[in-house]
């Protein structure tokens, strides 16, 4: 198995940017504002209460860039071909601070829905998944968590 930056287990102190969300996914057909992913990413990862979160990226050993995005690209694309219809994701990358090399990506997909009430479940799911996925990494898990 390919090696994980050391980095991600010997940090300390992290700082969460918002890297902002694509035009067009508020208030349809997602509730709230741009600011969603972040406020709830968030949380999730002072819920970890493994990294000691500072107010500004220079007082940080690595700085976690949250981005919400709507790919452009065909409706109801030819699956037999292997395409896919483009759905909102929500991407982290996780930089090194001092040297601003990116160590690390994960991004995940919001998956369709009909109702807006779906739509928010999606999008909650698909933060919720993001912030476990960076959790897992960083061998953040607080017990009880999987």
């Amino acid at each position: 198995m390919a090696p994980i930056p050391p980095r991600l287990f010997s940090a300390k102190t992290i700082f969460i940017s918002n890297a902002g969300a694509d035009s067009g996914l508020f208030p349809h057909p997602f509730t709230g504002d741009p600011d969603r992913a972040y406020n709830e990413f968030y949380a999730g990862v002072v819920s970890w209460g493994r990294y000691q979160l500072v107010a500004s990226p220079d007082k940080a050993d690595l700085v976690f860039e949250l981005q919400l995005s709507a790919p452009n690209g065909p409706s109801n694309a030819d699956k037999s071909k292997g395409a896919s219809d483009p759905l909102p994701m929500i991407r982290l990358v996780i930089y090194d601070r001092p040297t601003h090399y990116a160590l690390w990506a994960l991004t995940e997909s919001v998956l369709p829905a009909n109702l807006q009430k779906t739509h928010d479940h999606n999008f909650d799911e698909a933060v919720s998944n993001l912030v476990l996925d960076a959790a897992r990494l960083t061998k953040s898990l607080p017990s009880g968590m999987h």
